[in-house]
Order: C-alpha cells, then sequence, then structure tokens
C-alpha cells in the first residue's frame, strides 16, 4: 500500500511459496511416513500461532487509530521489510500445512504431480504479483482509519476461524 519494495517483497514471498510448495510436491509425504510425529506437530503449532495471530489483531481491531498515509513517516528500510516478511512467512506453521501436507497430499493423486506443483507455483506468483501491484487501488480506502480496524477484525476472525478447523479435523 505505500509502494516500498514491492517488486522484493513480491519476489521473497514468491519465491517462498515456491520453495514450500516444490517440497510438499517432491517429498513430505516421505518425511511425514518417517517422522509420524510430524503432521500433529505441525497441526498444533499452527493452532498456536493462529490463535496467537489472531489476538493481536483483535487487539489492533479494538484499538484502531491506524490509517495509511503514504507521505507520511520514514519510508522502511528494505532490510526490515524483508525480515517481517520473511518471519511472517516461514514462522507460521499455517504455511506448511497449506503448502507441504495439503498441497504435498493432493499432488500425490496426479499422475504427473510436478506439472501440479508447477501449476501451483504459477498461481502462486500470479496472486503475489496482482496483489503486491494492485494493492496500490486500494490506497484510498486503507487512507481511512475505520477500514484498518475492519480488516484487523476480519483478519482476526478468519486466523481464528482455520485454527478451529485445524483442532476440529
Amino acid at each position: 500500500l505505500r509502494r516500498e519494495h514491492v517488486a522484493w517483497v513480491v519476489a521473497v514471498c514468491a519465491a517462498s511459496d515456491a520453495i514450500l510448495i516444490a517440497a510438499g510436491v517432491t517429498g513430505f509425504s516421505a518425511a511425514s511416513k518417517a517422522l509420524p510425529w510430524l503432521g500433529d506437530a505441525m497441526r498444533w503449532g499452527g493452532v498456536a500461532f493462529l490463535l496467537a495471530y489472531g489476538a493481536l489483531r483483535f487487539r489492533a481491531a479494538l484499538r484502531g487509530g491506524e490509517s495509511l498515509a503514504p507521505g507520511g513517516g520514514p519510508a522502511a528500510s528494505l532490510g526490515s521489510v524483508l525480515g517481517t516478511c520473511l518471519v511472517l512467512t516461514w514462522a507460521n506453521p499455517h504455511v506448511y500445512l497449506d503448502t507441504l501436507v495439503l498441497l504435498g497430499s493432493i499432488s500425490a493423486q496426479y499422475e504427473d504431480r510436478f506439472a501440479f506443483g508447477a501449476g501451483a507455483v504459477l498461481a502462486s506468483f500470479t496472486f503475489f504479483f496482482a496483489l503486491g501491484y494492485g494493492a496500490r487501488l486500494l490506497q484510498p480506502v486503507f487512507a481511512k482509519p475505520f477500514s484498518w480496524r475492519l480488516l484487523d477484525g476480519i483478519i482476526a476472525l478468519t486466523m481464528w476461524l482455520v485454527a478451529a478447523s485445524l483442532l476440529l479435523g
């Protein structure tokens, strides 16, 4: 939304997703057979992360006060932006459930799982580039504090719903 380091953020997110998708397609089922506890550990780690992240977003929604002022404040450094991006990607257990477990198990259903994986990577790249470069269209919306409160509330609810779905099965 601030148009800072967009190409870098998109590239890091898309590359991270591609690595995780490739790992899921090529061998998560073998890892989970070798380490039977891995699936449960990923599930419980995902639940804990999602509950905590949902609570943070819920608190932000209640507090409010956020808005986007693109010209205001100093630009974030490339290092801090990419560091945040990498932590939100690689420290999120849910990303492993989506890419390794879910896509890995779905790919096993196809005769050419590598074509499936290539399609998933292409879809991921398309998503991240559309999100990264399309976000500027939402800039006027997120100049209003209510929009941030609404977004934080939706994120909190989404995180808690995904956590509940993991808990239930």
